[in-house]
């Protein structure tokens, strides 16, 4: 019986210690651009341009342990706007985030103003 009570903790142990170690992190907009290190800009898409399209584009980025761009997710913008965001963010490399000491998964929320 005791052994089983010990793997049982034991389990319970490294899958809590597993969770931690691939727990993303938030971290704020300031922070991200502050350690993105290879940034390109969104192209004004030409039929917005030509159509006067304005506004602004908000993005959640998910940003891997070595800094890579994992994943780009649309929370507001218009639709014309929004494909020129998406692929110039997949191409940023950010300083990695580290939590405790080690490289961590983050997530950052990101805005781009298109102005005429």
């Amino acid at each position: 019986m005791f052994r089983l009570s010990c793997l049982v903790t034991l389990s319970a142990g490294l899958i809590a210690m597993s969770a931690t170690m691939h727990a993303e992190m938030r971290v704020s907009s300031d922070d991200a651009l502050k350690a993105a290190i290879q940034k390109s800009q969104p192209e004004y898409p030409p039929m917005a341009r030509q159509m006067h399209v304005t506004g602004k584009v908000d993005v959640e980025v998910t940003i891997e342990s070595d800094g890579s761009v994992a994943d780009v997710k649309v929370v507001s913008g218009n639709a014309l706007l929004t494909p020129a965001v998406v692929n110039a963010v997949k191409k940023w490399k950010f300083t990695p985030f580290t939590n405790n000491g080690e490289p961590s998964k983050a997530i950052a929320s990101l805005g781009f103003e298109f102005k005429i």
